[in-house]
């Protein structure tokens, strides 16, 4: 699939707007059998953030007639009955984020509460929602095939360590016993994998989709050559011992290095007598088809079904609200995080929408009658990416073996603001639009770097409101390094920049710096030094977050490893990092992170005596402490 007609394909009509929710909606369309059945962990809310919705919508573009259950009682099994048997697969996604990451905490305390769901009301995504879908689905159904999707399948995908059970587990796709995986941003792969099952083919032989894993049982079936990469298997990666964190580091590096379209080769990973197989990820939408995707006939709003029974005193999604007037620019990101799955999920190459989509949108909203003249953002993963890094990945790909920001920033990066700053101001001079707001992480050190301050003219001037909100994280730099974020003297800069153009322009806005406690390789010597910076500069965050050890990050690896497998011993060994471990040790750091706080005092002081820094205590805490 190349171009944009691919996905204009027409879809049937119905009075009702939104895709079928139970059977009378199927009656009113005349189905009798929907194609397809989107299980999702998400509340259904029709608007492109939604991956029910957009891929629903995607294959309703392509003639097949979709249906959505949306997040079902895994204790009833009549909810995975409602639309019948699909005639060719139920598509299952835990819904935009991991389950266990929605309903736990960076500390492993339940959530209460949940943005994807009606009323924002906790408890209506099962904990390891693929497994548990799937699981209803085969007892309701015996033979059906099932598809997984997501960021919980994507992330996944291969053997991954799991924080909540704090152990290595399989692969999702052997895990939750489904048909076929379908990784990353998914609309090449999940068409071709609709036309496939509508040509014929029995879901366990579609093995040639790009974007998918698959697996067997027979060692024949393995795809052999030299485009071809064995990652150690799940037993060696699974044990307990130095080694097996070591092979565990190594596959890691392995899988990250071959996440982009162009240059990645098929990988293949055993778990006892079963082989998975990821197929190299699918190509990037262009242009076109990215803005071709975001224009399908949405209805952007939630289902009514919410309006009629009210959760936690409340109807509706919450999670609507934060994108109703939000405008979607880009995807990818090269800026490749340490902490942050993007890599694994959408990529590091840059896919923009054009500016007459995004304008054509932004007229859209601004005709709606609850409009208040203000769209919230304009962005994606990282707001001031709008093209790929340099010439070279539109041919070769990403580079595998370095990355284009971070502490050491590629040569070859293209630092450019000018489309970005030109698509703002043709939407800053829309009639209906008072202010447009960026609130997509802005990546300064990549501002910073740009000579035409032109972009940080603008946006002081147009798009903040008082405060910007950027991720310095730490002040440390051994600890920034392993985050793969410029060094502090990076962020220095950017606010002395930013002070100064506010000053030029005679307005008062300031910055908001978010820090990360506990962060592999950050220990209380690290932390005392952010938190002296911070004294000395007058700040003290409200909010810090706590590392959270999520599946598919190089941060999560280092967490379980006590490894940076990035960096080598004399002798070819990877380097040990220290590791915070236990929740008593992560509330030190966070206490000395926001040393103002009353109730912090007493750890203050203790962290300060562990560190052998008693003379910070009067500091931190004053003379008569």
């Amino acid at each position: 699939m190349n171009n944009a007609s691919a996905f204009k394909k027409n879809g049937s009509a119905a009075k009702n707007p939104f895709l079928p929710v139970c059977r009378a909606d199927m009656d009113e369309r005349g189905w009798s059998e929907c194609d397809f059945v989107f299980v999702s962990g998400d509340a259904y809310v029709d608007h492109p953030s939604f991956a029910a919705a957009l891929l629903g919508r995607l294959l309703e573009s392509h003639g097949y007639k979709v249906g959505i259950i949306a997040q079902p009682d895994c204790s009833d099994p009549s909810a995975f009955t409602v639309l019948g048997k699909p005639r060719l697969a139920f598509l299952v996604s835990a819904g935009a984020m991991d389950s266990m990451v929605a309903n736990y905490t960076a500390n492993n305390k339940p959530r209460s509460s949940d943005a994807y769901a009606h009323g924002g009301e906790a408890g209506h995504r099962p904990d390891r929602a693929l497994i548990a879908y799937t699981a209803k689905i085969r007892e309701a159904y015996k033979g059906a095939a099932v598809i997984i999707g997501g960021i919980e399948a994507s992330l996944r995908r291969f053997s991954h360590y799991d924080y909540w059970s704090n152990k290595v587990r399989r692969s999702i796709l052997l895990d939750s016993k489904a048909d076929l995986l379908l990784y990353g941003m998914g609309e090449h792969s999940i068409i071709e994998t609709a036309d496939l099952l509508n040509s014929g083919i029995p879901i366990r032989e579609i093995r040639s989709v790009r974007g998918s894993c698959w697996f067997s049982g027979k060692e024949d079936d393995v795809p052999k050559g030299k485009n071809v990469i064995r990652l150690p298997s799940f037993q060696e990666i699974s044990s307990d011992n130095d080694e097996s964190r070591r092979k565990f580091a190594e596959s890691f590096v392995t899988q990250e290095e071959n996440t982009d379209a162009i240059n990645a080769c098929v990988l293949v990973e055993q778990s006892d007598a079963r082989f998975v197989v990821q197929n190299p990820p699918a190509f990037p939408l262009t242009t076109e088809e990215f803005d071709a995707v975001m224009e399908l006939p949405y209805t952007r709003k939630y289902h009514p079904m919410y309006d009629k029974k009210a959760a936690n005193g409340k109807t509706g999604v919450p999670a609507l609200q934060e994108v109703l007037f939000s405008l979607t620019s880009v995807r990818g990101c090269f800026g490749a995080c340490s902490f942050c799955a993007i890599t694994f999920h959408q990529g590091r190459t840059i896919q923009a929408r054009s500016h007459e989509s995004l304008v054509r949108e932004a007229k859209m909203l601004s005709e709606r009658p609850d409009f208040k003249g203000y769209i919230h953002d304009v962005g994606g993963p990282t707001a001031n990416f709008r093209k790929p890094a340099c010439k070279k990945q539109l041919s070769a790909g990403v580079c595998k073996k370095r990355q284009c920001l971070g502490t050491q920033p590629c040569p070859n990066l293209i630092v450019d603001h000018s489309d970005y700053a030109e698509l703002l101001k043709k939407l800053r001079a829309l009639p209906k639009i008072k202010k447009i707001f960026i609130r997509s992480g802005i990546r300064f050190d990549y501002l910073v770097m740009d000579k035409d301050k032109t972009f940080l003219e603008d946006l002081c001037r147009h798009h903040i409101s008082g405060q910007l909100k950027v991720a310095p994280e730490n002040v440390s730099d051994s600890v920034l390094r392993l985050m793969r974020k410029s060094t502090h003297s990076v962020y220095e800069t950017f606010s002395k920049e930013y002070t100064e153009m506010n000053r030029t322009l005679g307005m008062k806005q300031y910055l908001v710096p978010y820090y990360i406690a506990s962060h592999p390789g950050c220990g209380l010597k690290e932390t005392i030094e952010t938190a002296l910076y911070l004294k000395k500069t007058g700040f003290v965050p409200d909010q810090i977050q706590d590392f959270y050890p999520t599946p598919g990050s190089l941060s999560t690896c280092q967490y379980y490893t006590g490894l940076d497998p990035y960096s080598k011993n004399p002798d070819g060994t990877m380097k040990k990092i220290y590791v915070a471990r236990g929740a008593h040790e992560r509330r030190l750091q966070r206490s000395l992170i926001q040393f103002s706080k009353p109730e912090n005092r007493s750890l203050v002081k203790e962290a300060l005596e562990k560190a052998g820094q008693k003379d910070l205590i009067a500091v931190f805490l004053g003379k008569n402490s």
